[in-house]
């Protein structure tokens, strides 16, 4: 069954807490707009209903379920907790998660105005996240894949979007990330999908991750590569410094694949202006801040 079998609704969210978890049934219930493979509700003030979207999002929140609460006490920004699970039943077919909410202001919607202070902060965060992962840990796939293995997704978002003027740039930038040594490291754990909608800010700074469900254990890269897409200009330096973990193959490669995470939000961006689904208006504006922080033009 996919997303388009079913509308989910605040009354279909609040019938199946009524079957299942009666005691959160009486909490205010509001839509989050965003979300691509879930769709979120806040619950309360304190928590969050993710409704599985597309065939692959019961599978993502697994995910969420059975790791979280191994990574998130050694985290030091706040991320979800899954406190409820919703069972697949005649009303909604696909698992769903309660989780608790995490505050702030999605990127895409805000701005960092504390740029040495977010540096820091997202770089003592991805220290304490980019420790060596356990056998059973998930696999990457679309992301965590070396640069050389990203050719095809990079060149159709190239095509799509990439400007002009800087064609040549990014095409530089990113055939050095293929041509950087790869990661010789264990697999260490990595978020996989740092991009402004997936961290929220306040005061001016990140205070909050979200959306865990591409979680997996490879190439850090694919995590720094958020030096470029989230921080403020000229804060990428000052991440790397308190980071300290990224040898220079390493860091080639997470600024190609910042080029390719710029464009995909540029993309999407277009596709959001021009009423294409799955379109987000407010990623392009931001993916193309990203490309011209990657390829050091601010």
């Amino acid at each position: 069954m996919t997303d388009s079998t079913i509308e989910i609704t605040a009354d279909l969210v609040r019938d199946l807490l009524r079957e299942q978890h009666p005691d959160l049934a009486g909490l205010t219930i509001r839509e989050v707009t965003g979300g691509w493979d879930n769709g979120q509700w806040r619950l309360g003030d304190e928590l969050a209903v993710r409704m599985p979207r597309t065939d692959r999002a019961p599978d993502l929140q697994r995910k969420e379920r059975r790791w979280l609460p191994v990574l998130a006490p050694r985290l030091p920004l706040p991320v979800p907790h899954p406190v409820r699970t919703g069972e697949p039943s005649a009303r909604f077919p696909k698992p769903w998660t309660v989780m608790t909410w995490v505050p702030g202001e999605p990127l895409d919607l805000a701005a960092i105005s504390r740029a040495d202070h977010a540096a820091e902060t997202l770089a003592r965060f991805l220290r304490a996240l980019h420790r060596e992962a356990p056998a059973d840990a998930p696999a990457g796939s679309d992301r965590g894949a070396p640069p050389r293995d990203c050719s095809d997704g990079f060149d159709h978002f190239f095509r799509a979007v990439a400007p002009d003027d800087d064609a040549g740039a990014v095409r530089a930038v990113w055939d050095d990330a293929v041509a950087a040594p790869g990661w010789e490291g264990p697999p260490l754990w990595a978020h996989g999908d740092l991009h402004p909608a997936n961290v929220v800010v306040t005061d001016g700074t990140l205070s909050g991750v979200i959306d865990f469900g591409d979680l997996f254990a490879g190439d850090p890269a694919w995590d720094l590569a958020a030096a470029w897409v989230l921080l403020p200009a000229g804060a990428a330096p000052r991440f790397f410094d308190v980071y300290a973990r990224g040898d220079e193959a390493t860091i080639r490669r997470a600024r190609g694949l910042a080029t390719l995470k710029a464009l995909f939000l540029m993309l999407m961006g277009r596709n959001g202006e021009q009423g294409l689904p799955g379109g987000k208006p407010a990623w392009g504006p931001v993916g193309r801040a990203a490309l011209d922080r990657a390829l050091d033009r601010v």
